[in-house]
């Protein structure tokens, strides 16, 4: 006998579809929300789950004219204590669009302008508790115009060759969701 059910994928089938009872408050700040929700699965179980809510961010993946370096800050994040290269970027502003918070972002930790800012991808990095939109946008170019505004985001600025790229990951030293999708993105599918 087949334990799963076969779902439709053409949108028609709901048989899957968790109910939302409720949701209560937790806490409530500029940077997050946290709520427990109250959720019945489909076969009628019953549970508490933890909702955390944060604004949509921005990040941008900025290459060099050649399309052959990546800019990237060198970062500890002491959540995890560890050290990572990240791409730029941040929380987008009220009333801000997320291209020019990510342009914003990239000129205030690096110090460079990005020429160009085109859409990359959007990704949401962990959808079972959190509801966190992360997107990412891509520069081909950047102009350099000083010391970077903000000197609590990066210990180091560089331009990271693209082919190292891979190797950093198996180190370890690139984890954060946002960089990794945007970088795989682009080696994988080019800037265009």
């Amino acid at each position: 006998m087949n334990r799963y059910r076969r779902v439709a994928t053409d949108g028609g089938s709901e048989s899957t579809l968790w109910k939302v009872h409720g949701e209560r408050l937790i806490d409530d700040t500029r940077r997050l929300r946290l709520s427990i929700a109250s959720v019945e699965l489909p076969d009628g179980a019953q549970f508490e789950q933890y909702v955390l809510r944060v604004p949509k961010a921005a990040m941008m993946v900025v290459l060099d004219d050649e399309r052959e370096h990546v800019l990237m800050i060198w970062r500890h994040r002491f959540i995890i204590d560890r050290w990572v290269w990240e791409l730029p970027g941040g929380y987008v502003d009220p009333d801000e669009e997320p291209a020019v918070t990510a342009a914003r972002e990239v000129e205030e930790e690096t110090g460079w302008r990005p020429r160009n800012v085109k859409p990359l991808a959007a990704l949401q990095p962990s959808v079972g508790t959190t509801d966190a939109e992360n997107l990412l946008f891509v520069s081909r170019g950047a102009d350099h115009i000083g010391a970077p505004e903000d000197i609590n985001e990066a210990q180091r600025i560089e331009w990271i060759s693209l082919a190292s790229v891979r190797d950093r990951i198996e180190a370890g030293e690139i984890i954060g969701a946002a960089s990794l999708v945007g970088l795989l993105h682009v080696l994988a599918f080019g800037s265009d």
